[in-house]
């Protein structure tokens, strides 16, 4: 392969961004950079493989691909997205509640990082760790781990530092507040809590940063599967608390990460 060939068959994986810093850094000419992104836009923005239409575009969008959600979904229908996400030279896939026998017949055919109690998987490598600062989750109690880890694996995933502390509950006040260094130097907070979710609030009324409450389905009857900390969280006192739903861990590591990478638009 001569260095035409190399340099064209290296831009065909490369994001807009990436085609872009190349140019900036003068790796590449303007009429190679505008050719790559000419290539890019004549794409067809989804890939129609019968029973899904894989959203091709959507990195380009929001700053991150497509996440294939598993649960309801067979292990031959996520290989298959697996399989058209890797043939538009995606490089990091992730897959949420993904269960131990779907992801032992994925990791027959690819090399894949499970985390069985948060039921969350990626096929690929982590994005390098970056943004303004770290993220920290937080948790009430051990029980509130599997949703805990899925948040903070979609934040390592998507390119961000990530802080673990667990079993902090106000039960225990005194431990959440032996950790006063550590939730006062992250960038943003995630707070999971189930029973009466009164985590997020004290979390809330410590921190200048934003805080995402997660609440979860841990608790006896009246807690009502987690709607008790739902409303609870929601009807929060503390300013900056921001609500996610029940159980979603990954839609709170999502949104840290965006919050953790925010700049001014424009630069």
């Amino acid at each position: 392969m001569n260095h035409i060939e190399e340099n064209s068959t290296r831009m065909a994986d490369m994001s807009v961004q990436e085609i872009l810093r190349s140019y900036r850094n003068d790796e590449i000419s303007l009429e190679s950079a505008s050719h790559q992104i000419e290539q890019i836009i004549r794409r067809s923005p989804f890939d129609d493989i019968g029973y899904a239409r894989v959203d091709l575009h959507r990195k380009a969008r929001q700053g991150a691909a497509e996440v294939i959600y598993g649960e309801g979904k067979t292990a031959e229908q996520i290989l298959g997205i697996v399989e058209s996400m890797l043939a538009h030279q995606e490089k990091s896939i992730l897959i949420t509640r993904l269960d131990a026998d779907k992801a032992s017949a994925i990791r027959a055919r690819y090399e894949l990082e499970y985390n069985e109690a948060a039921r969350i998987a990626l096929i690929g490598e982590k994005l390098p760790a970056g943004g303004m600062g770290k993220v920290l989750v937080v948790t009430a109690g051990t029980s509130d781990i599997p949703v805990a880890e899925e948040a903070a694996f979609t934040a390592e995933a998507l390119g961000n530092k990530v802080e673990r502390l667990y079993d902090v509950g106000v039960a225990g006040l005194h431990r959440l507040l032996s950790q006063l260094d550590s939730i006062m130097n992250a960038s943003v907070v995630i707070a999971v809590a189930g029973m009466e979710g009164a985590l997020a609030s004290v979390v809330g009324g410590l921190v200048d940063v934003p805080v995402i409450a997660v609440p979860t389905s841990v608790g006896y009857g009246a807690a009502f599967e987690g709607m008790a900390a739902l409303l609870a969280m929601l009807n929060s006192c503390a300013s900056g608390v921001s609500v996610v739903n029940i159980d979603n861990g990954f839609g709170a590591g999502f949104l840290a990460g965006r919050m953790n990478h925010m700049h001014p638009k424009g630069e």
